[in-house]
């Protein structure tokens, strides 16, 4: 008998449990699939925090993972039995051993990419490429400010602006966290506890301010993004990792030098076949190559999924985190 990670009210990390989960067979168009590793992301705590609701209780919770094709339903094409595959915008319930799912959103994995790479990088990597590849295209010579530049889609993204030619500021919580930062591409990490990061930041861009911000934080960085933006930049706030950015006023904006606010979610970046499928493309090329390395910092036992909710919610982990199935 497999095994899911279940929620059955919302609330802290002590209300996720260890249910027993029937294998199940694919029916048409789906494939069941043995992970043989599962993504963790913030967005997994607003799900079951009920920050995020979700659509009904009991619900499982995770929306990557990677594995291989145990099994193909009646009219599968593009996929068979012994294919390694990924996916990074659920739908929700990865945190389970297997799972019978739909193919619309698997990806088919290269040799080059390992599966706990996969399931690290997946929704933090697409949300790199549809962030700084399509919502603002970032060019060579660009100075960009990156928050959380410690965190999961931080260190990927850092990366990626440099492979780009971006000059990257990123705010962190320690000096170790700094060093991490620093070396996967940031160039000037900040230490926003310590110092003040719009300070910095108009120092570092001989008070020009920045053409872009990426913030995965929210709340406790959100006034003081705007304030580090140049004229018409654009604030992209994607994530709530401290609490939900308070209403703003369009004149803010305004006042601020004409801005650009924008609050998306990946899964509107990759709505159809072909946006999800280059985005992957895109994105397995840069991890391929070597110009960006995914930075797999944490491993915990699948089972042990409410442990790691706790440590990520308490800010004690660096890059990617990864679940793994007995």
């Amino acid at each position: 008998m497999s095994h899911a990670i279940r929620f059955h009210k919302t609330g802290g990390p002590e209300v996720l449990s260890w249910d027993p989960a029937p294998d199940g067979d694919p029916g048409p168009g789906e494939v069941r699939v043995r992970h043989r590793a599962v993504g963790l992301n913030f967005i997994d705590t607003y799900h079951r925090s009920g920050l995020y609701p979700v659509a009904a209780l009991p619900s499982g919770l995770g929306l990557e993972a990677a594995g291989v094709i145990e099994a193909v339903g009646a009219g599968v094409q593009g996929f068979a039995a012994g294919d390694r595959v990924a996916y990074g915008t659920g739908p929700l319930g990865a945190y389970r051993e297997t799972r019978v799912m739909a193919t619309d959103t698997l990806v088919t994995l290269p040799d080059t990419i390992d599966d706990t790479t996969a399931a690290a990088m997946m929704l933090q990597g697409l949300t790199a490429q549809y962030l700084i590849r399509r919502l603002f295209p970032v060019q060579p010579g660009m100075t960009v400010l990156v928050h959380a530049a410690a965190g999961g889609v931080g260190l990927i993204a850092c990366q990626w602006l440099r492979h780009i030619g971006a000059t990257v500021i990123g705010t962190v919580g320690s000096s170790e966290k700094a060093e991490l930062a620093r070396a996967h591409g940031c160039d000037h990490p900040i230490l926003y506890r310590d110092e003040d990061f719009v300070a910095r930041v108009r120092e570092i861009t001989g008070g020009r301010g920045v053409p872009v911000v990426y913030d995965g934080v929210g709340q406790d960085v959100f006034e003081g993004s705007l304030d580090c933006l140049a004229r018409r930049g654009t604030m992209v706030t994607f994530g709530n990792a401290s609490g939900p950015v308070p209403p703003v006023s369009p004149l803010t904006l305004s006042d601020k030098g004409s801005l650009v606010l924008t609050r998306p979610k990946l899964m509107d970046w990759v709505a159809t076949r072909d946006e999800l499928v280059a985005a992957a493309e895109d994105l397995f090329s840069v991890v391929s190559s070597g110009a960006v390395r995914v930075a797999v910092h944490q491993t915990y036992a699948l089972r042990d999924a409410a442990q790691a909710h706790r440590d990520l919610e308490g800010r004690k982990t660096t890059g990617s985190t990864v679940l793994l199935p007995a």
